[in-house]
């Protein structure tokens, strides 16, 4: 099972709105098939693996990191092809929580005669497929923040200054971030102070560029944004006022940006972040990577929209007068984030890298 889920692994970022499964076909001790989804969400993890198995799948022990699938869409049931695939015995980490599955392919599978063995690893499964498990039962996706700051606490010398504060492993591993993301999320802000692309910027992977969306209230956008001059790498949504039928909308959905008037809004007249989520889930989307600025940083500590963060830590100090990792100026440390525990920390260089995560418990139950 730890095999699968290393396999599951490989979807992340590539397979919304599906979720990212991974299965390995065992028999007399031997690994005969192993597959994960594949990007777009088709083919299934269980098709992959019973694809390499052949004939020898018969018999066979299938470790799947989801419960198998039982409706039918662009392909018939994991559940009915491993039934007709002739497998003695099903190890399932950890059960499906969309209703057209929710037991009903551990269900098929019985009926059949396979021996199913259900809990193994569960805890690492839903951790995996929290994103998907929040879309389906609470129609928001995961959304994840990433932080690079000082040892200080603070993400740039002065407001409205790109800061470079960690180092290239850092910055690498951040880009492999978003490509593990449905999308990355961030303000105009940052982009009008920055101008980033948000692309991934690693050889080979730029193609894994997700979903880039920019919450710009008042579509303040500049025309000539780096952004608008990668839509050929990945998407880009503005989600925004009710600018939606302005010229400027007009000129930037025909490039090919999505504008996406938002129907509720805050105090300050900006996209309410918790109608945000409903309207990514909406879209399909799983997991967000919120890289912004302290204000938006905020907007999701406040909202308690916060359900994993990267943090990653350089030993430089910036110091009185440096700008704060949220607008409150009250967090200057990722442990001083309440309800998240701490999941991974690594040494990138003379950096360090801290990964928390909410308590999937009570959020996907």
């Amino acid at each position: 099972m730890r095999h699968a889920l290393l396999l599951a692994g490989r979807g992340l970022g590539q397979v919304a709105p599906n979720p990212a499964v991974g299965c390995v076909l065992v028999k007399d001790a031997k690994v005969i098939g192993r597959g994960w989804t594949q990007p777009g969400g088709r083919p299934h993890a269980e098709t992959e693996a019973l694809t390499q198995a052949g004939d020898l799948a018969k018999g066979a022990t299938a470790y799947v990191t989801l419960e198998p699938c039982a409706h039918s869409g662009e392909t018939p049931p994991c559940a009915d092809a491993l039934v007709n695939a002739g497998i003695a015995r099903a190890v399932i980490a950890t059960r499906d929580p969309d209703p057209r599955t929710a037991g009903k392919g551990i269900e098929i599978l019985k009926k059949a005669g396979i021996e199913v063995v259900e809990g193994v690893l569960e805890n690492a499964a839903r951790r995996l497929n929290a994103g998907f498990f929040l879309r389906i039962t609470q129609d928001r996706p995961l959304f994840a923040l990433k932080i690079a700051a000082s040892i200080d606490g603070f993400i740039a010398r002065k407001a409205g200054e790109a800061t470079q504060i960690t180092n290239a492993i850092s910055r690498a591993h951040g880009h492999l971030l978003r490509s593990r993301h449905d999308a990355v999320l961030f303000g105009i802000g940052t982009v009008l102070s920055d101008d980033p692309s948000y692309t991934v910027r690693l050889p080979g992977m730029e193609s894994s560029t997700p979903v880039r969306i920019l919450l710009d209230s008042r579509l303040q956008i500049d025309e000539t944004a780096a952004l608008l001059n990668t839509l050929e790498i990945a998407p880009l949504w503005i989600i925004t006022g009710d600018h939606s039928e302005s010229a400027k909308a007009a000129r930037l959905e025909k490039l090919g940006v999505l504008i996406i008037s938002a129907e509720a809004v805050d105090a300050h007249g900006r996209p309410d972040l918790h109608w945000v989520g409903g309207a990514l889930a909406e879209r399909g989307m799983n997991r967000v990577l919120v890289e912004t600025g302290a204000s938006l940083n905020q907007a999701f500590l406040d909202a308690n929209l916060i359900d994993a963060l990267h943090w990653f830590q350089s030993p430089e100090t910036l110091g009185s007068g440096a700008v704060p990792a949220f607008g409150g100026g009250q967090i200057s440390g990722a442990e001083e984030i309440g309800g998240l525990e701490q999941v991974d920390k690594r040494a990138f260089g003379g950096d360090i890298y801290l990964e928390f995560s909410r308590e999937q418990a009570e959020s996907i139950s």
